[in-house]
């Protein structure tokens, strides 16, 4: 039976995003919008003295002489406020789902629990924690998830952790998970690099005297890429992990980089529908593609203007500082992944000044390492790094 590949959000949508017709589209509904702000001044024009004689006395004799303007519903402060609403809701019922998952974890060897706090910015983050119950800790592992997933996909791969002697912290960031935020729309990405050192500082304060590791996949690995750039998360990590990191992601044409900051400005939460083609897959195994998008924490609608303009912003910032990065780094990435490119994460471990640095290219792999058939190896790569270093 044929079976029709799922995909990620992060995948088509993204390339989608940054193409000619997706800015077509929204050249089109700002020209809508500026037609609209204009409207209060034809109104002003036809009040001159250009305005006939018969006009004056029909508007006086109607009581008003200036144009009635029809506000769009969309745009009344009442539906806003609904909108706002909703979307709270939303976050509340996915943080009972992330919570429920919590206490429906029933393995033996491994104590789950969550934990919320809240940001200078009024967010509640959720986070969670894998502790080993028969293994003595030596070491710690603070995880950050992809772009429209959540912590709580790595429950196994953080057990494989527990077996090896590791307690795993997940932090889910801003937008996704059980965490605040309209679902996968990121006002900004340096929030979550924020959220991350704030969350380190309280993993580390629980935890004295035991050397710690960051891990990221694709955007989450370049949140602790940025974050790592700070000397003080530098000092407090011995060691960083990344799968697919996103270290590049390239626009279709040229203008399309040059227009998005402008555009996510204007209309940072429109949704372009031609990003929600059929993308490209990131895992070989049809099973964990079921899993994936069949779970209601994880985002499979359009990507926002602003959070595909954050995914521009943040590579850029990575392409131009390299060269800077000197903490010790693990990153790993298939040869076949269209999501992020490959070729960036060789970049990134040829030009870092990092003296302990080490690639692993996976041939013919996709997007989702961790979610691949050959997920045990790439487990057993990421356990034998660590194990050198603790």
């Amino acid at each position: 039976m044929a079976v029709e590949p799922l995909t990620s959000g992060a995948s088509g949508r993204i390339n989608a995003l940054f193409s000619l017709r997706a800015l077509r589209s929204l050249l089109l509904l700002l020209n809508a919008v500026v037609l609209f702000l204009l409207v209060p001044f034809r109104g002003k024009a036809n009040s001159g003295d250009n305005v006939g004689k018969d006009e004056k006395q029909e508007s006086g004799r109607k009581g008003s002489a200036s144009t009635v303007i029809r506000v769009p519903w969309a745009l009344l402060p009442w539906r806003n406020a609904t909108m706002a609403v909703d979307h709270e809701v939303a976050a509340a019922v996915r943080r009972s789902q992330a919570i429920r998952r919590v206490f429906q974890d029933d393995d033996d060897d491994t104590v789950r629990e969550f934990c919320l706090f809240s940001t200078a910015r009024g967010d509640t983050l959720f986070t969670q924690s894998w502790t080993p119950i028969s293994v003595q800790v030596r070491g710690l592992v603070v995880l950050l998830h992809g772009l429209n997933e959540h912590s709580g996909r790595y429950t196994s791969f953080a057990e494989r952790l527990n077996a090896n002697g590791f307690k795993v912290y997940g932090m889910d960031w801003v937008g996704h998970g059980g965490t605040d935020g309209i679902h996968a729309y990121v006002h900004s990405l340096d929030d979550a690099v924020v959220d991350l050192k704030i969350f380190l500082d309280k993993v580390l304060a629980e935890n004295p005297g035991l050397p710690c590791f960051c891990f990221g996949h694709s955007t989450g690995g370049a949140i602790v890429l940025k974050a790592v750039l700070d000397p003080k998360v530098e000092a407090q990590v011995a060691g960083i992990i990344m799968t697919s990191p996103a270290v590049a992601i390239q626009p279709t044409h040229p203008i399309v980089m040059a227009l998005a900051p402008v555009i996510s400005f204007l209309v940072p939460r429109y949704q372009i529908t031609v990003a929600n083609k059929k993308g490209r897959p990131v895992s070989r195994d049809p099973q964990a593609l079921v899993e994936k998008y069949s779970d209601p924490l994880v985002y499979t609608g359009p990507l926002r203007v602003r959070t595909g303009c954050e995914l521009l912003r943040i590579t850029s910032y990575l392409q131009q500082n390299l060269r800077k990065f000197t903490v010790p780094f693990f990153v790993l990435h298939g040869t076949d992944d269209t999501v992020t490119d490959p070729q960036a994460s060789e970049k990134l471990y040829k030009e870092a000044a990092s003296t302990d640095k080490t690639i692993r290219l996976f041939q013919g792999l996709l997007h989702d390492l961790l979610f691949e058939l050959e997920r045990e190896a790439v487990t057993d790569g990421i356990i034998e790094w660590l194990n050198c270093r603790v």
